[in-house]
């Protein structure tokens, strides 16, 4: 009986650990607010592909990045992880940056009409 409660408890834990994975999308742009390499309020910007990430940091240096567990990434070329707040709105990484969602830019407006003149 016990074999079987922890099987339940250990599928219920792997079952909710997959469904936080599912629900953080974290492709966006992000603002710097603290501890940039940057001026403060620069931008970054995240693309996620399932657990994969690119990441473009404030000052335009890209890397690869992972999401090794539920609420943290790993950023491969700085050798250093972030944790992710659950509504995904902050990053804060090891080193003290902190990083949180920028509001999305509208789209641009479509170009002017153009006439030809006879």
């Amino acid at each position: 009986m016990k074999a079987l409660f922890t099987a339940i408890v250990l599928s219920a834990t792997l079952a909710a650990s997959g469904a936080s994975a599912q629900g953080s999308n974290l492709s966006g742009r992000w603002q710097c607010m603290a501890q940039c390499l940057g001026p403060p309020g620069g931008f970054a910007f995240i693309t996620q592909n399932g657990w994969e990430l690119n990441i473009v940091n404030d000052v335009g240096i890209a890397s690869r990045a992972w999401e090794d567990y539920p609420g943290h990434i790993w950023i491969e070329r700085v050798n250093m992880g972030a944790l992710y707040s659950p509504n995904g709105f902050t990053l804060q990484f090891d080193n003290g940056t902190i990083w949180q969602r920028a509001p999305e830019l509208p789209p641009p407006p479509p170009p002017p009409v153009r006439r030809h003149h006879r």
